[in-house]
């Protein structure tokens, strides 16, 4: 039983963002992520301007005259939603926590795979997978795919990267478009990224809190790590400590860019005090870029 204020959580988030994956990302999504290739169509009487290596030399035989065979792409793809469940997305210094964005920016894609007929699967994950649902159509299935995030109780507090994607590896045995939204505190996750990135179009979102990249000064302050537990005495009143944070956090997130750019996989970063739509609809522009051959 979903309750009353998922329930409402639900459909606000429903309205909102079936409304902009039809008014914003529909044709970006459908012209970025490829089906699975070209199926026969049928065959037509060859036109000037045909391309001679679709002949179907058979048929023109028979028929005494030249016809070529017509392809029509394989729209249908699945896309997977690996969602970052741990107890550091229950953290938000803005109007709402991080999970609460997870969930929009998760119903926004898969509202956006589902107008294209596209099937949409769910990977929940702590230190460990918490929850499996297989991919399937249709708005019905998205409203569950949502539920499930915004009523998970998880049971593991930490983060693990790897164990999400070595599922990914198990459960998709076809090429598929693969969202990792997560806010990547974590690490180890180079090698089961680099194997997933290989097989599928994986591309990471990053959920930031501005709170998280650099320390407001508001003097000692007792600081909780949310995934451990562990509490710390901070001076926050301290510029150099509030430096050394600032710092500390840049080259994370420098390091978990390059390896991005390493292997070839686009990525976006949604703060939660800034829209999540724009990130995502400069994704498909830059791509869409790129198959132009525009850079």
């Amino acid at each position: 039983m979903i309750p009353r204020e998922i329930l409402k959580k639900l459909r606000k988030i429903e309205i909102h963002t079936a409304r902009l994956a039809n008014d914003q990302l529909a044709g970006g999504y459908h012209s970025v992520f490829k089906g699975r290739g070209m199926a026969f169509s049928e065959v037509r009487q060859y036109q000037p301007g045909d391309d001679v290596r679709f002949i179907d030399w058979n048929v023109s035989a028979r028929m005494n005259d030249t016809y070529v065979k017509m392809f029509t792409e394989e729209r249908e793809m699945t896309v997977m939603l690996l969602v970052d469940l741990s107890a550091s997305q229950r953290f938000g210094s803005v109007t709402k926590p991080k999970i609460e964005t997870v969930a929009e920016v998760s119903a926004l894609l898969a509202f956006s795979a589902i107008k294209n007929n596209d099937r949409v699967g769910l990977i929940m994950f702590t230190d460990r997978v918490e929850r499996f649902v297989p991919p399937k159509k249709g708005k019905g299935h998205v409203m569950r795919v949502v539920a499930e995030i915004l009523n998970a109780k998880p049971k593991g507090q930490g983060t693990d990267l790897e164990c999400a994607l070595d599922l990914l590896g198990g459960v998709a045995r076809r090429r598929s478009v693969a969202f990792l939204v997560s806010d990547f505190i974590a690490g180890g996750y180079e090698r089961s990224l680099k194997v997933a990135a290989r097989k599928h179009d994986l591309i990471p979102l990053n959920i930031v809190d501005p709170r998280e990249e650099e320390l407001a000064d508001i003097g000692i302050a007792l600081v909780e790590d949310l995934e451990t537990g562990d509490i710390l005495e901070v001076d926050t009143g301290d510029a150099r400590v509030r430096q050394a944070y600032a710092s500390n956090i840049a080259k994370e997130k420098q390091r978990r860019e390059q390896l991005f750019r390493r292997l070839r996989v686009d990525h976006i970063t949604v703060r939660t005090n800034e829209g999540y739509v724009q990130p995502i609809a400069d994704l498909f522009r830059a791509r869409q870029r790129r198959m132009k051959g525009y850079g």
